[in-house]
């Protein structure tokens, strides 16, 4: 098996696991701990597949919605052995990101050709299952978290795409990118790192406009 899709099994299976672990914050059964899991584990990669014209891939191939099952069972059996189960959400949210940041860019340049397309698809595939997760489960969005996000899955986007392109084996440029994404986001977990945020003035009065 590719690092590719060593990564892509990876991360269906780690992105699943932080959508059990919402369900089991929300005190759900065991019909929404699956239903979670299969969300967040096969989200981003739905809505890849759909804008690249692709047959979806857990269609074409149900493991990986086997995989979001067995997440969800052992995770149901499980839960209450972590004292805090939303700081692990987070890290292993940042473990799928990275992962997925790699797997979506891979595809996306496979497919297109395209940097820009392939960088982009990355960040869609790193990001989606994890905004539908808190959606559903009602849980702050990570988007709106002050700490870096998407831009975790920039980074390990870009840098696979580099790679690739400068002629990496598949499993340096894998690595690289991974690295970069999962080091971005655990640095703003761990440290807090954000960018400055928008701060709103007071807008003009109307008799204020010549």
């Amino acid at each position: 098996m590719n690092p590719i899709a060593l990564l892509d099994y990876a991360g269906v299976a780690v992105f699943a696991a932080t959508g059990a672990l919402a369900a089991s914050r929300k005190e759900l059964d065991i019909i929404g701990f699956l239903f979670l899991a299969s969300v967040t584990g096969i989200g981003g990669g739905t809505l890849r597949d759909v804008i690249l014209n692709l047959p979806v891939f857990w269609v074409a191939n149900s493991g990986y919605v086997l995989i979001c099952a067995v997440v969800a069972v052992l995770v149901f059996f499980s839960a209450h052995r972590f004292e805090s189960r939303y700081k692990l959400l987070l890290w292993l949210d940042a473990i799928g990101l990275a992962a997925f940041s790699v797997m979506g860019a891979a595809k996306g340049l496979a497919i297109t050709g395209s940097p820009v397309v392939s960088v982009v698809m990355g960040v869609l595939t790193a990001t989606f299952g994890g905004i539908l997760r808190d959606l559903l489960a009602g849980e702050p969005s990570v988007l709106l978290r002050p700490e870096i996000y998407v831009t975790a899955a920039l980074a390990g986007a870009a840098i696979f795409t580099l790679g690739d392109l400068a002629g990496l084996p598949a499993l340096a440029s894998s690595v690289l990118g991974f690295a970069a994404a999962f080091l971005v986001r655990g640095g703003a977990l761990r440290f807090g790192w954000s960018f400055p945020a928008y701060k709103s003035r007071p807008g003009r009065r109307p008799e204020d406009i010549p």
